[in-house]
């Protein structure tokens, strides 16, 4: 790993990375439905109905949503009556999807206080691992990738949600605009926080573009990698399996 990695268009410590993204969601929490539909018009449910279609849950497995914290994953997920382990690095998240499963009356899921680069799960452990717009904002993505791969059983798959590069002529540079100054106005004013929203849009154009990313899966063990573009490369859903 270098001597720096991204927060956004700043290069930090990875130190000071992983405190500053906790600092963050810590800030968003409260607000995080909020911040996806500003950042995605509302269209994130659709897009995460869609994850989880590509994911197929079923009744008897174990799944571990990463960087899931308020539980918008896991709630789709647990639908299928597979056991799933919600794991987040940031307890204020969690807090705030104990809270939405509680009044939603959803029992059964297991939440747990988690880095995803040094997970203490044991080997082959989960038959499918989710992350939904959450790989982007971790310290070391190719260490979190490969303890991804460790605690997957063979015949596992991995599966992540995530913002990407769009390619679609004309409309990428709307939605450069759109998010780099919209969006953080929106962040202002809804939720006070301009900052935050604004590290959020850098992020996305930090992260690896869609054929990059998918090396960086292969990189960590996983075959028959795929990626599905949405919307142009808007978001994208990487897949992979273990053998």
């Amino acid at each position: 790993m270098s001597d720096t990695v991204s927060f956004g268009y700043e290069d930090v410590t990875p130190t000071e990375k992983t405190a500053r993204v906790r600092g963050v969601f810590s800030n968003v929490a409260s607000r995080y439905d909020l911040m996806n539909d500003a950042m995605s018009g509302g269209m994130h449910r659709l897009w995460k109905d869609r994850f989880v279609r590509r994911v197929k849950p079923r009744g008897h497995e174990q799944i571990l949503d990463m960087a899931g914290g308020t539980g918008d994953i896991a709630f789709r997920l647990a639908e299928s009556g597979a056991a799933v382990t919600v794991a987040d690095i940031n307890p204020e998240m969690l807090e705030v999807g104990i809270g939405r499963a509680q009044q939603r009356g959803i029992d059964g899921l297991v939440w747990t206080e988690a880095n995803a680069e040094t997970l203490t799960f044991p080997d082959r452990f989960f038959d499918a691992y989710t992350i939904a717009f959450g790989i982007r904002n971790v310290t070391d993505i190719p260490k979190a990738l490969h303890e991804a791969h460790r605690v997957l059983r063979r015949g596992g798959r991995f599966f992540c949600l995530e913002f990407s590069t769009n390619v679609w002529p004309g409309f990428a540079d709307v939605y450069d605009a759109y998010s780099h100054h919209l969006v953080p106005k929106l962040g202002k004013l809804l939720a006070n926080d301009e900052d935050s929203y604004r590290y959020l849009i850098e992020s996305i154009r930090r992260f690896p573009d869609m054929p990059t990313f998918e090396r960086m899966i292969a990189d960590a063990g996983f075959v028959q990698t795929k990626v599905e573009p949405i919307m142009g490369g808007l978001v994208a859903i990487h897949s992979g399996w273990k053998i």
